[in-house]
């Protein structure tokens, strides 16, 4: 499985200078047209908390060999989106989205009994987060193990690369 953990870098400096229903509203939107980018793709939402926006492809259904390709084609839908919408309540503002992409595999189930949630865990949920959180504004970091994939795989539009760091 491929998973994708992407935030909005500068959100909490955002939110604090902005009604709570302005925040509301411009994650409303981002949401919105993330749900529509994903919806043209074989992936599942896991969650959203805040400003992160979780998703991943290969669980709960099985899609072979396709789903680093397929997050990896979602990613760049939503980081072209981003590049092109504006903070509702500051139309000058652009939301700096980062996102991180681990393969590798997954623990899932459903937990819980008040709101049972489906969750995933282990260390490709993890190395996602770490991609996210050490990658740059409008750019998606891939693990090393994605890398490997999506450069082997057969992909329709092969996809291109910038290492960083050593």
């Amino acid at each position: 499985s491929s998973g994708i953990n992407a935030e909005y870098g500068g959100f909490t400096s955002l939110s604090s200078s902005s009604t709570p229903l302005e925040v509301v509203e411009l994650l409303n939107q981002m949401y919105t047209a993330f749900d529509s980018i994903i919806d043209e793709h074989d992936v599942y939402k896991v969650e959203t908390i805040g400003d992160a926006y979780m998703v991943v492809s290969g669980v709960p259904e099985r899609n072979g060999d396709r789903h680093a390709e397929e997050i990896a084609t979602m990613a760049l839908k939503i980081v072209c989106f981003c590049r092109g919408f504006r903070v509702p309540h500051r139309p000058n503002q652009i939301v700096n989205i980062r996102a991180g992409i681990h393969t590798g595999p997954v623990v899932t189930g459903v937990v819980g009994l008040k709101m049972p949630r489906y969750c995933l865990f282990g260390d490709t949920v993890n190395m996602a987060s770490r991609m996210e959180s050490t990658g740059e504004a409008l750019k998606i970091q891939v693990s090393p193990d994605t890398h490997k994939v999506l450069t082997s795989s057969t992909a329709h539009d092969p996809f291109t690369f910038e290492y960083r760091g050593e």
